[in-house]
């Protein structure tokens, strides 16, 4: 494919970085050089602001300004900070300064004095941290969520105000247009935090919401174009944090998706790059091979290993070299600036294994160290159980120095089990077994993301044939089994299509904008099966909140028989569910003796979703296509 123009003006900008100068405190002057002859006025420093008490004392601001380099810099006594040193880059447009704030700092506003031919002065701010001790920020996630993820722009229009954004590469919403915004914000979702409390959703996840001024197909969120704003189409960043505090007094938790892999071409760091070496550049353009399987594979090549981590994920997506130190820093602490600006519950970090490996074990470590609770699950959509756990944290030995310490990833291995199990008269169950038969390969795999579909795959109730019967399989499947089970936006009230193209799963929620011919968000809007599929989501997702055992109780398993798979959630407090599927187009009888480590000391069951008692356990007469989610009585 044809490069871009940028990545064509990239490339010819040259491969090799200039070394850069570094400036300590106690060094003598730096020459001013010509281009500091005109006054160099700050357009901004990274992170915009930051936070005394922070357990690494350590602060890298990027400063970015026409011709700055060619200041030198200078601190202003402020008790507890000091300025180790100031670095210049390869462009002139930048300048490094580095900071020490000690524990016994105080907030407050630190003066930078910027020195060429004039002075140029800039106030810099330190906050007093707010998320230690605060147990309504940064709550992280437990097997006892239920994610609800939803594409943002797509949800609900709360804000008309912002269906117009002047100055913005796509400044205006158009429903008409798949590839265009369509005008959902965080208002819109705000509004409707009563529906996914009545669903039972305990967990919002939306795609990025951080800015994505890209010219085309920006709704997605993926190719951010600053590390630090919301996108003004979704509101401002104050209104996100905001948005999180409003979720925390509603019960819900917020997952923030991430991007550490890629940016977007539009992002000023691209357009006016620090230096070439923090980007990974090519001769030509040069497009990752979506295939993990070299990272850890005894006999892989360089080659291959390269062109995954170092390759473009697409031609407007350029890839960020996390090899460089100076680069890891300035994003590892844009992820700490989230996280204490706003006390979100849980990252999703998009193309996880993507990121260079060493960068990935860094940023784990140094969220881990500032901010425990937080709850990091990634996107590892590959062939393999082992190559999934590799991802997490698992039990093997390390491999080229990397271990993940990432603890949680999406299972899309049960995710193609249940698709397999669902699809044809007779389905696989033993895929679903064998599923689940490799969790001996991570350190917990009840912190894996369970889930049906997403927003890059063709949606469930398509996939299964639009059958009801099915539908109910897997939406019982994934409330009783264990993990996390996340819910994409629509599935509850049956949303369909295949993704060709995407754009065909990312369809607006029905009741989202004034004038909608339907509103799913009320009941009587919920007619027909759209209705009888959302309640048997409320029913099980209600039950799984004040029944803890299918959440965190302990899981057994029996090999299928006959096309039915049986397995039991059960704790010490003496509580069982058995989860029965018949994934066969036959009524089957099954033998429940066999189930009887589980089932002794039980004489009675009630079916939880239509309350139907079963007085025998040594026998069971179940129909096609069914599932029974059983409590089990004494």
């Amino acid at each position: 494919m044809k490069a871009s123009p940028l990545f064509s003006l990239a490339l010819g900008l040259g491969l090799l970085a200039a070394t850069p100068v570094v400036v300590h405190a106690s060094s003598p002057p730096l020459p001013v050089e010509a281009a500091a002859k005109k006054a160099a006025p700050i357009t901004r420093i990274d992170p915009t602001f930051w936070w005394v008490g922070m357990k690494n004392p350590k602060l890298q601001l990027l400063v970015h300004g026409p011709g700055i380099a060619a200041s030198q810099v200078e601190l202003a006594k402020y008790e507890g900070v000091t300025m180790d040193s100031f670095q210049k880059l390869e462009s002139p447009n930048y300048l490094l300064v580095n900071l020490t704030i000690s524990p016994s700092a105080k907030p407050g506003k630190l003066k930078l004095l910027f020195k060429g031919t004039k002075k140029v002065a800039y106030e810099y701010e330190l906050r007093q941290r707010t998320t230690p001790g605060d147990k309504t920020k940064v709550q992280g996630l437990t097997q006892q969520d239920f994610i609800y993820f939803l594409m943002p722009d797509r949800f609900s229009n709360g804000d008309p105000k912002n269906d117009f954004v002047q100055g913005m590469r796509a400044p205006k919403a158009a429903r008409d247009s798949m590839y265009s915004r369509h005008g959902g914000d965080l208002k819109g979702l705000e509004n409707h935090f009563d529906y996914l409390k009545e669903l039972g959703a305990t967990a919002v996840w939306m795609t990025p919401v951080t800015e994505n001024d890209m010219p085309k197909a920006s709704y997605h969120g993926y190719a951010l174009t600053d590390y630090y704003n919301v996108d003004r189409r979704y509101g401002t960043t104050e209104e996100y944090k905001q948005f999180v505090d409003n979720a925390h007094r509603n019960g819900l938790k917020v997952v923030h998706d991430v991007v550490l892999n890629h940016m977007g071409s539009k992002n000023y760091l691209f357009l006016d790059q620090p230096a070439k070496d923090w980007f990974n550049q090519w001769p030509g353009f040069t497009r990752s091979n979506y295939n993990s399987s070299a990272l850890n594979d005894p006999y892989g090549s360089q080659r291959d290993r390269d062109l995954y981590n170092k390759g473009w994920f697409d031609t407007t997506m350029p890839d960020v070299n996390q090899s460089n130190p100076l680069v890891a820093t300035y994003l590892i602490q844009s992820f700490l600036w989230w996280v204490e600006y706003t006390g979100l519950d849980a990252y999703r970090i998009d193309t996880y294994p993507y990121s260079d490996p060493k960068f990935l074990m860094q940023w784990g470590q140094a969220l881990n160290e500032e901010f425990p609770q937080l709850f990091k699950f990634g996107e590892a959509w590959v062939g393999s159980t082992a190559q999934q756990a590799f991802f997490a944290r698992n039990v093997f030995q390390p491999v080229d120095g990397f271990k993940s310490n990432l603890e949680s990833v999406f299972d899309f291995q049960s995710q193609g089990a249940i698709h397999d199990a669902l699809r044809g008269d007779n389905g696989n169950m033993t895929r679903l077994y064998e599923a689940l038969q490799g969790d001996w390969m991570y350190e917990d795999a009840t912190r894996n993301v369970t889930f049906l579909d997403n927003h890059d795959m063709s949606r469930f109730y398509s996939v299964i044939g639009e059958d009801f019967a099915r539908y109910k399989m897997g939406i019982a499947w994934l409330l009783t089994s264990r993990g996390i089970p996340q819910l994409y936006y629509g599935t509850e009230v049956l949303m369909k299509n295949f993704s060709n193209p995407d754009g065909k799963v990312r369809e607006d929620f029905p009741g989202g904008w004034p004038g909608d011919k339907q509103n799913y968000f009320t009941a009587a809007g919920r007619t027909g099966q759209a209705g009888e599929a959302f309640n048997y989501v409320s029913k099980l997702a209600q039950y799984r909140k004040t029944h803890p055992v299918l959440a965190t109780g302990k899981l057994m398993q029996f090999i299928p028989q006959d096309g039915v798979y049986t397995y039991f959630r059960y704790n010490e407090q003496g509580e069982a569910v058995m989860v029965m599927l018949n994934g066969s187009k036959d009524e089957k009888t099954v033998d429940g003796t066999r189930f009887a480590e589980r089932t002794g000391g039980f004489s009675t069951g009630t079916e939880i979703t239509t309350g139907t008692a079963l007085s025998n356990l040594s026998s069971f007469r179940i129909p096609a296509h069914t599932a029974w989610v059983v409590e089990l009585k004494k």
